[in-house]
């Protein structure tokens, strides 16, 4: 049965500004709510025409239950526009747009604001369980001395921190955090140091170049409370060499691992949002398109080698339009870590890969990397977990116009062993 189409009519996202160590100056529904306020400015609907608001995040605060909803009053959307927040991680923001694509295909909607947003310089600080038990006692003490008592329980260690990212990119069920997983797949694929940090060096020259030639005008400047003006993505090293990045420690496995800070994406906070369309929003509208959802396809895999999800799952899109990896134009991969994607790119060129895990006869080929990441990824850019998923599908859009048109893949890979993608191609 085909399926009705569904338009990317405009997008915008924030600059991604670096964690550093402390909070950023903006909170996750800020950022939302700048970026989506940019975009529907020059919208010639009024922003209550929108039939609903779908916003993926992966860390909201405790004030932001519901940071879709939250964000959609705040951008005068009104009352009677829904707004909900989903969640899938890494993918939290590409399973926005997957589920306006969805409601769109049904009759459900027309006119849809999709993407995603996190805010990780904010994510929580917590109080260890042992510090929570004794402050509940202590505040149902009824006499001092009781409480005296208490205060003699105490140690000065139940004062340390339980740090909110760290537990949030640690894989419950393995037990592994993320780096660790992809530690594994640089094992499994013999991926060395050195090819790591110049794919790294490669992502911070690819993004100097597009920023150069302003390939990045889906930013939508920001400006904080005390008048700072935040107009470009701030992690970028246009120093960046493999020598430099030769210095770097390894973090996740300090005596013989080879992923550092240094060949990782960035921890960030930014928004991004897509405007998606029906056939009949556009021509009500008078609306011209960047392009359309093609298709799209989630995958699930082992969790430890959780890096490996773009290939499981743009693999079936593929087969399903008939396409080799080199018929399409352009592919945004997101850059978790440069092992990740040297992992993505192997797995194709392996016969036993692609029979064992992917049911394919035999490899799938050879990705030209003259078209994967052309303006760099998030290893210089950043990767603010809930935005990045819509992110890469409008700057992919940007890309295939930008060269005249043409088809092209987004992927994702998810904490948790998933991996996300959506094929797209302009008009």
């Amino acid at each position: 049965m085909s399926l009705p189409d569904v338009f990317v009519v405009d997008g915008a996202r924030t600059p991604f500004l670096k964690s550093r160590n402390t909070p950023g100056p903006f909170a996750a529904a800020d950022l939302a709510v700048a970026a989506g306020n940019a975009l529907l400015a020059r919208q010639p609907f009024a922003p209550d025409r929108l039939d609903e608001v779908i916003l993926g995040c992966a860390a909201p605060s405790a004030d932001e239950a519901n940071i879709g909803r939250i964000a959609a009053l705040r951008m005068g959307c009104g009352d009677r526009v829904p707004g909900w927040t989903v969640m899938r991680n890494c993918a939290s923001g590409m399973q926005a747009l997957d589920s306006a694509l969805a409601n769109i295909q049904r009759g459900r909607a027309d006119l849809v604001l999709a993407g995603g947003v996190d805010a990780l310089s904010r994510a929580h600080l917590l109080f260890s369980d042992a510090m929570v038990r004794w402050l509940s006692q202590w505040y149902a003490a009824k006499s001092l001395g009781q409480r005296a008592a208490l205060l003699t329980k105490f140690r000065p260690a139940m004062l340390a921190p339980v740090i909110g990212l760290i537990r949030g990119l640690t894989d419950p069920v393995i037990g592994l955090n993320m780096g660790q997983t992809a530690e594994n797949l640089a094992t499994r694929f013999g991926i060395t140091r050195t090819q790591m940090d110049f794919y790294a060096m490669r992502s911070h020259q690819r993004t100097a170049r597009a920023v150069d030639e302003g390939a990045f005008g889906e930013i939508a400047a920001l400006t904080g409370s005390d008048g700072t003006l935040y107009a470009e993505d701030d992690g970028l090293r246009r120093d960046s060499s493999v020598d430099r990045l030769a210095k770097v420690r390894p973090v996740f496995d300090r005596r013989q691992g080879r992923v550092t800070a240094g060949n990782s994406s960035q921890v960030t906070d930014g928004a991004s949002w897509l405007l998606l369309a029906s056939r009949r929003a556009v021509d009500q509208y008078g609306l011209t398109p960047l392009g359309r959802i093609v298709d799209s396809q989630w995958a699930a895999l082992d969790p430890a080698q959780m890096g490996l999800g773009p290939v499981h799952a743009a693999t079936p899109i593929l087969q399903r339009h008939g396409l080799g990896l080199n018929d399409l134009d352009a592919w945004e991969i997101n850059e978790a870590f440069a092992t990740q994607i040297i992992a993505c790119v192997e797995a194709w060129k392996s016969d036993g890969y692609c029979r064992e895990q992917l049911g394919l006869s035999q490899a799938l080929g050879t990705l030209d990397e003259r078209k994967l990441n052309v303006d760099g990824g998030a290893i210089a850019i950043g990767h603010p977990v809930g935005a990045s998923g819509a992110r890469i599908v409008l700057h992919l859009l940007h890309v295939l116009r930008r060269q005249g048109g043409g088809r092209g893949m987004a992927a994702i890979c998810i904490g948790g062993g998933q991996g996300g993608a959506m094929l797209v191609e302009t008009v």
